[in-house]
């Protein structure tokens, strides 16, 4: 079934205001066995005729969001009848449940919110219980155009979503007669990159009949998506674990951080973080993750020279003979972490983010890592990042993060 997404809203294009429907109707939609097949966001006015024109031609069902309220900007019903060649009446109950809106909250409602009461002919009204404006749904057999089903939804998710999950879910799955949507497998690697992942793996899950396979790669991560039949999906996940056993740290969409906490949690573990360069990024990314409270104990940002002395015991000789940003103090400071916390494990990072500070030995984007635990010898990797700061940042965590995973896993 080809399903279309139609953001309206000026807001959204001016970047005032996130647009998050499109990752959310995808999320929704596959559940219901269907897909998007193309994502359009127009601003308010005239531009939604056309934009909807376009849609009603290629697609078998179009949900338009946004643009039902009061004021004069909101079109999107008078668009939505010019395309399909419907008319526009008030609908005597879409009024009603208007007045009691209004009645409820001890207000008068304005003469312009008689506007969202406004409905084409034949279609259903979609009610609202947690905004003014109801929804819309024109069935194909309305549609003048083509034969295309659309819904018109208010823009505000709190208004959306619900109407959404009552009202136009059950009407989609009529029309597309679907009775199991395909299974999907998610799995989340960390330590290889999209082409290599791709590269090594992909001829392989080709072979696979019936199985659709996707990557999405982010700093530090790819996502290998699996999609079909239950035997398909296996086959695909037999396949990709026993070549990346090591790599993959989630099959249901954790974080990183949460399959950190997870692991850590079930061995009764605890954690702490001694940071130069990444800021205390690490121990907030552990800390996002309910239940955190269990692993972690003490977060070190010890980004001065003065501060890893002090706090960590790091030697002052070490630090002018080889400089913070070297393996010995990236050692020392795990280990001192160890130490003052009482921690089970410590992970330690320090290095030159830039875009200054480089030198020809350490370039920007270098950084050290150590990882101390109780009972074991101490870990230590050099890498180098050379991105933005906020990107090299976020690379330093995810491979602290993922050695202590490789450490307590």
């Amino acid at each position: 079934m080809r399903i279309e997404i139609l953001n309206t809203g000026t807001e959204l294009l001016l970047g005032t205001t996130l647009n998050t429907h499109g990752k959310w109707f995808g999320e929704q939609l596959f559940k219901l066995g269907m897909r998007i097949q193309r994502l359009t966001t127009v601003p308010d006015g005239d531009a939604i005729t056309e934009a909807l024109r376009e849609c009603v031609g290629r697609a078998d069902a179009v949900i338009v969001t946004g643009g039902l309220g009061p004021t004069s900007d909101d079109l999107t019903r008078e668009a939505t009848a010019a395309v399909v060649g419907a008319e526009l009446i008030e609908d005597e109950a879409a009024l009603r449940s208007l007045e009691a809106f209004f009645a409820a909250r001890n207000k008068v409602m304005a003469d312009s919110n008689r506007k969202q009461a406004q409905v084409l002919v034949g279609a259903d009204v979609l009610p609202n219980p947690n905004g003014t404006a109801p929804g819309i749904y024109v069935p194909p057999r309305l549609n003048k155009a083509a034969n295309c089903a659309v819904f018109l939804l208010p823009g505000p998710p709190r208004e959306l979503y619900p109407m959404f999950r009552d009202e136009v879910a059950p009407r989609l799955v009529a029309l597309a007669g679907l009775s199991k949507p395909p299974g999907m497998l998610e799995l989340r690697l960390t330590g290889i990159g999209e082409s290599d992942l791709q590269q090594e793996i992909d001829a392989k899950l080709a072979a696979i009949p019936g199985l659709e396979v996707g990557y999405c790669a982010r700093i530090g991560e790819v996502d290998l998506r699996l999609i079909g039949d239950d035997a398909a999906v296996a086959a695909g996940r037999e396949i990709a674990v026993s070549m990346f056993a090591k790599q993959i740290f989630s099959e249901d969409g954790s974080s990183l951080e949460a399959t950190v906490v997870r692991l850590m949690a079930a061995r009764g573990l605890k954690l702490a973080t001694a940071e130069s360069c990444t800021g205390g990024l690490i121990a907030n990314r552990v800390t996002d993750v309910p239940g955190s409270s269990e692993v972690f104990t003490h977060g070190f940002v010890t980004y001065a020279n003065e501060a890893k002395r002090d706090l960590l015991g790091v030697p002052q000789a070490m630090l002018d003979e080889h400089g913070a940003v070297s393996e010995p103090v990236v050692r020392a400071m795990a280990e001192g972490a160890l130490k003052a916390s009482g921690a089970d494990v410590a992970v330690a990072v320090t290095g030159i983010a830039g875009p200054g500070g480089g030198t020809a030995d350490k370039p920007v984007g270098t950084v050290w890592l150590a990882w101390a635990a109780k009972g074991r010898e101490t870990l230590s990797l050099r890498q180098i990042h050379p991105r933005n700061r906020k990107d090299f940042k976020l690379a330093v965590s995810q491979a602290a993060l993922d050695g202590v995973r490789r450490l307590v896993g």
